[in-house]
């Protein structure tokens, strides 16, 4: 079986992050610095191995007061758990264009198994020959199953924050010769 190596194009990618504020309207954040790839048979796709990493540090919501708490102990501590990675366990066609990708992420020094969808959005060459091929992933994952038990409460006793984070990631690949 001939072996295709791809690597995440972050020119042409994104990974954000949806949360509850109050519970009635949703923040919006991105990693900007992050790398990954994948390994897949020459012709396709299905069970390929893919590996991701996010620079915990590049986390970017907006507001700079914001993502300086972010990066505190009261949630993703950085200073201590610089990255956030995953590796994937299988990658298999459900139907057309979608897929389910399976793995374990590591989010503040715990690992635990999550699922995720991804659409593939097709194939293409670059201006300069390169095959670059595209990904939209989505999940969602408890924060607190991660650690991140910031609980801080409103006046009237709900919650500042929600419990689920909804991740969207914009994947472009290009292969490497």
């Amino acid at each position: 079986m001939a072996v295709t190596k791809w690597i995440v194009d972050p020119v042409h990618s994104d990974v954000q992050f949806k949360i509850k504020h109050l519970v009635i309207s949703s923040i919006t954040g991105s990693f900007k610095n992050f790398e990954g790839g994948a390994t897949s048979d020459l012709n396709d796709f299905e069970n390929a191995e893919i590996h991701f990493s996010l620079d915990v540090d590049s986390i970017d919501t907006n507001q700079n007061m914001r993502d300086e708490h972010l990066k505190s102990a009261d949630f993703f501590d950085a200073a201590q758990y610089p990255h956030i990675t995953f590796q994937s366990n299988y990658f298999h066609k459900v139907k057309g264009d979608h897929y389910k990708l399976s793995g374990l992420l590591t989010l503040k020094g715990i690992t635990k198994p999550i699922e995720l969808d991804a659409e593939y959005g097709g194939t293409e060459r670059d201006t300069d020959g390169n095959i670059r091929l595209g990904f939209e992933v989505e999940g969602r994952l408890s924060r607190q199953e991660f650690g991140l038990n910031y609980m801080q409460l409103t006046e009237t006793g709900g919650l500042l924050i929600g419990e689920d984070v909804k991740l969207i990631a914009n994947i472009q690949l290009m292969k490497q010769n």
